[in-house]
């Protein structure tokens, strides 16, 4: 145990030695590696703000129930089951007259006037507690079936197209994800040939004196590691940064629309998630890269 502890700690020591010895190309390389994390990253945490803010200002989707030519008194009485449902989280009855009201009161008392009969039908508008788009067209269906009912409106094209463009930017995410992890590997798996490249002879040496490939490997692999970590740490910080230096305009859009809203940053769990991805996909390039070295070195 103690001499595995040993072998591990020369190991990382061997793996510090380029943050020692050619500190600016490797902060640069860290801070590419940073700017290809923090992409992904910062469209990940628009997207679960904007969720949120839609969540939180959309307007309430409502089903608009016009009734046919009946009594108000029947009317009222629908309304009456119809809040009773456990589907439906607000009912809210609009008489004919209430109707007229509301057309003079929108500046069209002149119209309403020339009218010889009040030709607004009784109207229901119905909050539903479910309103993905699904649940609105079944109870829709389920209003449509109803004798009494003339026309049943319910308008769900909005709640579509923001489920579309939720999917179609977490698609985008997973895109990014994909296509820049690769990046970030080839990144770190170009740095560590270089380094094998400049400790070719002593890499030869070392085989000659017995070092096994996992012995002459592991340095890499913890350089690889820790260089994809502090390439996540630069992202994450950047994603920080840029959300701090948008807070001050979201707050003043948000209080321009009689609103409060904070940016949400990533959560632990998320933080976590995207230093041990950053660390592995690093880790990963350089365990490509050393092993084609080495076997190249065997073939030689």
């Amino acid at each position: 145990m103690k001499a595995w502890l040993t072998h591990h700690l020369h190991s990382l020591k061997l793996a510090a030695e380029p943050f020692r010895t050619a500190p600016l190309a490797t902060l640069f390389t860290v801070l590419v590696i940073g700017v290809a994390v923090s992409l992904p990253t910062a469209l990940y945490v628009l997207l679960a703000n904007l969720e949120r803010a839609a969540g939180g200002v959309k307007p309430q989707a409502e089903i608009t129930v016009f009734f046919k030519d009946i009594d108000e008194s029947r009317a009222r009485e629908l309304a009456t089951s119809l809040r009773k449902r456990a589907d439906v989280a607000e009912a809210r009855f609009i008489s004919k007259s209430d109707g007229i009201k509301h057309l003079e009161a929108a500046g069209l008392a002149e119209v309403a006037e020339g009218l010889p009969v009040n030709p607004l039908p009784h109207t229901l508008v119905l909050t539903p507690r479910d309103t993905s788009p699904a649940a609105l067209e079944a109870l829709a269906a389920q209003l449509r079936a109803n004798p009494d009912s003339e026309r049943v409106l319910v308008d769900t094209d909005w709640i579509k197209r923001l489920a579309a463009l939720m999917h179609l930017g977490r698609d985008l995410v997973g895109m990014l994800i994909t296509v820049l992890g690769a990046a970030l590997a080839a990144i770190t798996g170009n740095t560590i040939r270089l380094q094998i490249y400049a400790q070719k002879d002593e890499i030869e040496v070392a085989r000659l004196i017995g070092a096994t490939d996992r012995f002459i490997r592991r340095p890499f692999l913890y350089f690889g590691g820790i260089q994809g970590l502090a390439g996540g740490i630069t992202g994450w910080l950047l994603v920080l940064g840029g959300g701090y230096l948008l807070q001050g305009s979201v707050t003043q859009v948000a209080v321009a629309y009689g609103s409060q809203f904070h940016l949400n940053g990533l959560t632990f769990p998320e933080t976590a998630l995207l230093l041990l991805l950053s660390s592995g996909l690093g880790w990963l390039g350089a365990f490509f890269a050393v092993s084609r070295a080495l076997r190249q070195g065997d073939q030689g």
